[in-house]
């Protein structure tokens, strides 16, 4: 089980609250895609829950039990996060990195065992990578770097993976590429994956669950066709949006969007 909730979460930087009240509930061995304009609280909200941050009020849980209360081990053995933007080392290769997912489950002096290099191995592999094992990492393009980090969060073997703006920076193929790496992870393995992303196309082509934030508050959740929809948007991002259904997907794309009269 990974069954995600918060429950009147409340996340503040000093005075100001990032988050309100947040209470949802993420559902299980799904893709969910949160979506809002920039500083809605989108990247806090993930912090939160991967426990990088402490709550103000409220509680994120994991089938239960308050992630809060639990240890960092062990929530980093059923939770990895890959933040924004990772700052690559330059002198590692990729197998090497991909082998700093198994710290959580290391004893004593810290040497890999036998099941760790399977699951390291087995992450290499499910992200296409076992090629490129001894190359550096700083040798790769910016798709197979971001794909040496899913690789490092899958390494871990947690239930859940969370992601911040995975595709930002790279090019619309490697977009796409990073995206149907996870989307595999998802509907084969079923792995809960929830992700912040700012192109509203890919989050409706890809996510079976979206989270609208606006002003750290829940907007509407629901499937990208309850939530793609001309009312939403315009409140969401204040834009007037033409939405089609994709001939190819059946989902909803947005044509088209101009600024929202006042």
């Amino acid at each position: 089980m990974a069954e995600l909730a918060t429950n009147n979460l409340t996340i503040g930087y000093g005075k100001q609250d990032v988050l309100s009240e947040l209470s949802l509930s993420i559902p299980e061995s799904s893709l969910t895609c949160i979506i809002g304009p920039n500083g809605c609280g989108k990247s806090t909200m993930l912090k939160t829950i991967a426990r990088l941050l402490k709550p103000a009020r409220g509680t994120a849980t994991l089938d239960g039990k308050v992630i809060h209360h639990e240890s960092t081990k062990t929530i980093a053995r059923q939770i990895a996060i890959l933040t924004q933007s990772p700052q690559t080392p330059e002198d590692l290769t990729v197998k090497e990195l991909v082998s700093y997912g198994r710290a959580p489950y290391l004893k004593g002096f810290g040497q890999l065992q036998a099941k760790d290099w399977e699951r390291i191995h087995w992450a290499l592999d499910q992200t296409q990578l076992l090629n490129q094992a001894d190359r550096k990492v700083s040798a790769l393009s910016g798709g197979q770097k971001q794909r040496v980090w899913i690789a490092m969060a899958l390494a871990q073997d947690t239930e859940v993976l969370l992601l911040d703006e995975p595709t930002t920076f790279l090019d619309m193929a490697h977009q796409l590429e990073v995206l149907h790496v996870l989307e595999k992870l998802n509907q084969e393995l079923g792995r809960t994956i929830v992700m912040v992303l700012h192109d509203l196309n890919h989050a409706a082509k890809f996510a079976d669950y979206l989270i609208a934030l606006r002003d750290g508050k829940i907007i509407k959740t629901g499937t990208p066709e309850e939530v793609m929809c001309p009312d939403t948007l315009r409140e969401v991002f204040d834009i007037e949006a033409s939405i089609v259904t994709d001939p190819q997907t059946g989902r909803p794309t947005l044509l088209s969007y101009q600024l929202a009269e006042p």
